[in-house]
């Protein structure tokens, strides 16, 4: 996978503040807020100054039982050749079921069956894309109870079937550690940190005992400090802040980008 760099995520509330930030290799776009045709002026303006622009998806319900819809993975497409991306991602979850979308990404349960179908899905989206496809743990509040592997040998064993990339969410990843338990040294020991992509990192926030990763807080040091742990075993390729709502000040959003650089150097 190409060397990517430090980046950021593109919103429309901050995107003069993202082509004026210091230090910004590549960018990433939330896949369902764009169309191919009517690209954003800033998106454009990234992508002609030679940012690499990735595609991120909330919506394919690779897990889910439900065919997914080709309408969606068209668009992902679309967006990734009208970007020239080199790669597309979305998650390691369902959104969809029995007619119903829950509005969030949910958890899979960590089964052979579960797995079976995650991978029938990818290999299937894998064939209509353009480009490389990785996907991204999630954060969750439960697990389910039937779980036959930890979440390192589910993604492993997805990585081995479907040749898919990985993109790791280091603050989802210490979200579960706080509220499920996830051992995170064993998690970034047992997955493939050869297929890695690139890096999310966010902040969060702690309310009624549950660690909440919500895209509007600073990254907290808990949250680097797996990154580091990530770094002592890897040099990801990528790695891209994350944030969706309480935007900071242009300043603020430098010193994080200068915080997560200072770890993976």
């Amino acid at each position: 996978m190409e060397k990517l760099g430090v980046g950021v995520g593109w919103r429309p509330e901050i995107d003069l503040t993202v082509e004026r930030l210091p230090g910004v290799d590549f960018v990433e776009v939330v896949a369902e807020n764009l169309h191919p045709d009517h690209l954003p002026e800033s998106v454009l303006l990234l992508r002609d100054r030679g940012l690499p622009v990735l595609p991120h998806a909330v919506s394919l319900s690779l897990g889910g039982a439900d065919p997914v819809d080709a309408g969606r993975v068209a668009h992902l497409a679309s967006l990734a050749e009208a970007l020239d991306a080199p790669l597309v991602s979305d998650h390691v979850c369902f959104v969809r079921a029995g007619g119903l979308d829950s509005g969030h990404l949910m958890p899979l349960p960590r089964t052979r069956d579960a797995l079976d179908v995650l991978v029938a899905n990818v290999t299937a989206v894998q064939r209509d894309l353009p480009v490389p496809l990785a996907l991204e743990n999630v954060a969750a509040l439960l697990e389910w109870s039937d779980g036959e592997l930890t979440e390192g040998q589910f993604l492993a064993d997805l990585v081995e079937r479907t040749g898919c990339h990985l993109l790791i969410d280091v603050a989802n990843l210490y979200a579960n550690a706080r509220n499920l338990g996830t051992d995170v040294d064993r998690f970034l020991d047992e997955i493939p940190l050869e297929r890695l992509a690139y890096v999310h990192v966010a902040g969060g926030a702690e309310h009624g005992g549950l660690y909440h990763d919500t895209h509007a807080h600073a990254v907290p040091p808990e949250v680097l400090d797996v990154l580091a742990r990530l770094r002592a075993r890897v040099d990801p390729p990528g790695v891209l802040l994350e944030r969706d709502d309480d935007y900071p000040s242009d300043a603020e959003l430098a010193d994080e980008l200068a915080a997560i650089r200072a770890v993976v150097g």
